[in-house]
């Protein structure tokens, strides 16, 4: 039992890493209808980006823990929000009207040219931190197994959370969340009434990007490595996560996080490490069988 509270643990930390990346998707889903294969990328260049950023503020002589988070975390997510902004102006804007495929192989190619960048100017080997958030909580042990949680455990999913509500709230609640419900409806009725389309989807990926360089920063905090080839398996986990929780939905791209992320985590503990991504898939092909619009999805987001 203490075995398994611990894996239910690690789960649901990876589950809210794949989570803060699939609400990026499934934002830029719900108003262009399109999926942003860059996306899992800006994640990565948001790793690195806190990477370097610590690695600048070390060199300077600071050594304040908190102080050095803050300015990683508003670095990371400023840089990154450039990179989406200029993800859509380049890949997107150009290829709006065009044909259906035109901007999805846009995406894929700038997902390779973020990729390749990364690795000829960062260099195709892992890059390590050392940790920086130590310490946490034993909260049971049996004497054969001690169930511990870290505090980089317990951060990553405190800032999940806060984070899923403060967007939920702005998409529900907010005048630009309005806009973002108004272009998911219709773009050009929304532009007939007084909508800034160009500007509600530019703030879209904007967001996004910000939202994944956090995530990128916890996978950084969390793993204490980053390389170039992370941000595309974690963008296919995530676009998983999205999918499976119902596209165009934020609590169903958390949903569909934590179920990959446990289904992963509990696959590798009691069967075979190296069929977690067949178990993974295989369980969304099931759910989509049975729910094709996934666990929280809306009906309407099929016709998109």
């Amino acid at each position: 039992m203490d075995y398994f509270a611990q894996q239910l643990i690690n789960g649901v930390v990876l589950g809210s890493i794949y989570g803060l990346i699939a609400i990026g998707y499934t934002m830029v889903y719900g108003i262009v209808g399109m999926i942003n294969f860059a996306h899992g990328d800006i994640f990565m260049i948001g790793g690195f980006i806190a990477l370097i950023t610590f690695l600048i503020l070390v060199s300077m002589g600071l050594s304040a823990v908190p102080l050095i988070l803050l300015v990683m975390l508003i670095v990371s997510m400023a840089v990154t929000a450039v990179y989406g902004w200029v993800v859509e102006r380049i890949a997107y804007r150009p290829l709006r009207q065009s044909f259906r495929l035109a901007p999805l192989l846009s995406a894929i190619g700038m997902s390779f040219v973020l990729m390749n960048f990364s690795q000829v100017s960062q260099g195709a080997q892992v890059k390590p931190i050392p940790p920086l958030i130590t310490g946490g909580y034993t909260l049971h042990d049996s004497g054969n197994f001690a169930v511990q949680l870290s505090n980089v455990q317990i951060m990553v999913v405190v800032t999940t959370i806060v984070l899923l509500t403060i967007f939920s709230y702005i998409v529900s609640r907010t005048r630009f969340g309005r806009d973002m419900r108004a272009c998911e409806q219709d773009q050009t009725m929304a532009a007939l009434l007084g909508v800034n389309v160009d500007r509600t989807i530019s703030m879209t990926f904007v967001i996004g990007a910000s939202l994944a360089a956090v995530a990128g920063m916890m996978y950084l905090l969390y793993y204490g490595l980053v390389d170039f080839f992370m941000g595309f398996v974690a963008g296919i986990k995530a676009f998983t996560a999205a999918v499976l929780g119902g596209i165009g939905s934020l609590p169903g791209a958390m949903l569909g996080g934590l179920a990959i992320g446990l289904i992963e985590t509990f696959w590798s503990a009691y069967f075979s490490i190296e069929y977690k991504d067949v178990a993974a898939f295989s369980i969304l092909i099931v759910v989509l069988i049975f729910m094709p619009t996934g666990l929280l999805g809306r009906p309407e987001v099929e016709k998109v």
